[in-house]
């Protein structure tokens, strides 16, 4: 089983970038798809990207795709979100998870990260 913790949140403003981290801990990490997820306040959690357990495959929703890119470092079970040119509807609490690739959840989700996008 993956455990996860998110970090890297924070508030900018529009155009600004940010790098979210997802450390995970347990054996599986390096066999396992993993993915973000976020979710507004009033809407339901959404995708936004996933990258397969060898890091050879990602992918995006279209909404993130040319401004977000998702990695990994198994050696460091951490995968990344970094984020460019952030836009007010950016806004969400970040969760990183397991998945099927491309965008099953599997785990449990965790607190998540907070983004603020301001205008």
């Amino acid at each position: 089983q993956v455990q996860l913790q998110e970090s890297g949140g924070g508030l900018v403003q529009a155009g600004e970038s940010l790098r979210l981290s997802c450390a995970a801990s347990g054996r599986a990490f390096g066999r396992s798809a993993m993915g973000w997820f976020r979710q507004a306040p009033g809407k339901e959690r959404e995708f936004v990207a996933s990258i397969s357990w060898t890091g050879g495959s990602t992918y995006y929703a279209d909404s993130v795709k040319g401004r977000f890119t998702i990695s990994r470092d198994n050696a460091k079970n951490t995968v990344y979100l970094q984020m460019n040119s952030l836009k007010p509807e950016d806004t969400a609490v970040y969760y990183c998870t397991a998945v099927i690739f491309p965008k099953i959840s599997l785990s449990s989700w965790g607190q998540g990260t907070q983004v603020t996008v301001s205008s």
